[in-house]
């Protein structure tokens, strides 16, 4: 599988500047979040969202170079989503991410959630002096929606009554609203038309569903130490992705473990061997592969460059990490 950095290399530069302003913008004014910042910002996994908002601003600009702006848009983008996952951690009571400690766990509570609340508003700031009204509409819905989908995924623990439906619609809100958004906010910066600029939107927006699904597939297929957290975590909290939804329709008796929480011994080893059972994995991974394809005809229109090049690429690698 090719490796991620490679998909990034032709922003690798940018993604370097990127990662060092994040530590300078969170930790100058406010030292005692200076060593939860590295900790965020050097974690394993970091700079997919921000790696696309580069790739989309440069193959829209290909005629001249990214502006400051675009660059400080990648930087908001990868501080609201940091922000989100600190604040997910401390919901869920996560003590690893990527196979690190948590900043929860590592900083207790209190410093977790004031440092997922100083990112979200020095993101709002930064985002208001981008001084485009577009864009902080764009990039302000983003923060809305992560809230819609954490409370959505709230109230519907270990309810056999999702439908799929629900299950992509919660997918937008929690992964693929900041790439749709911040996709389409970079081709504004660019000077998209109005036309082009949507199909920025779509590409985020497929491009997130499908890496969520990927995400919810190797829940139930990778190891706990290839996800940095214990496989099957998902399913325990009663979050019901994908593969529970379709294993539900071909082994009903799935929803009496669901419904009884995994409360007695063996019924959460159960329930993942009757996802594993099921068609469930093979019908998830098609579904992706369906939203990774119209990621990619959303930016059929986009010039020749190797920029475009990386997202088809980048788009073919979250599938790559299914095998």
């Amino acid at each position: 599988m090719t490796p991620a950095a490679e998909l990034f290399a032709p922003v690798k530069d940018d993604l370097r500047t990127l990662t060092a302003n994040l530590k300078d913008l969170v930790g100058a004014r406010h030292p005692i979040l200076y060593a939860a910042a590295e900790h965020l910002f050097e974690g394993k996994g970091k700079s997919l969202r921000p790696a696309i908002v580069l790739l989309v601003s440069r193959a829209t600009t290909i005629a001249h170079d990214i502006t400051p702006r675009h660059r400080r848009l990648a930087e908001i983008t990868e501080m609201i989503h940091t922000a989100s996952l600190v604040h997910d951690d401390v919901i869920d009571m996560a003590e690893l991410r990527r196979g690190i400690p948590t900043v929860n766990s590592s900083f207790g509570n209190r410093i977790a959630v004031l440092a997922g609340d100083f990112l979200f508003a020095q993101s709002s700031w930064y985002l208001a002096n981008l001084d485009n009204l577009e864009v902080v509409k764009l990039l302000s819905k983003v923060i809305t929606d992560f809230a819609e989908g954490e409370i959505r995924q709230s109230l519907t623990a270990f309810d056999c009554s999702l439908t799929l439906e629900d299950y992509l619609e919660k997918s937008f809100y929690k992964t693929a609203s900041l790439i749709a958004g911040s996709s389409k906010a970079a081709g504004v910066l660019s000077g998209v038309n109005s036309m082009q600029a949507e199909q920025l939107f779509n590409f985020g927006r497929h491009f997130g569903i499908a890496f969520q699904i990927v995400d919810d597939i190797l829940d139930f297929t990778s190891s706990t130490e290839t996800l940095g957290k214990p496989a099957g975590s998902d399913l325990q909290q009663g979050n019901l992705t994908a593969p529970v939804l379709f294993a539900l329709e071909e082994y009903p008796q799935l929803q009496e473990l669901i419904d009884g929480g995994f409360n007695e011994p063996g019924d959460l080893a159960n329930a993942l061997a009757l996802v594993q059972k099921s068609d469930g994995i093979q019908r998830s991974r098609d579904l992706a592969k369906t939203h990774a394809k119209l990621a990619v005809n959303a930016i059929e229109w986009l010039p020749t460059s190797v920029h475009k090049q990386s997202l088809l690429d980048v788009t073919d690698y979250i599938l790559e990490r299914l095998y």
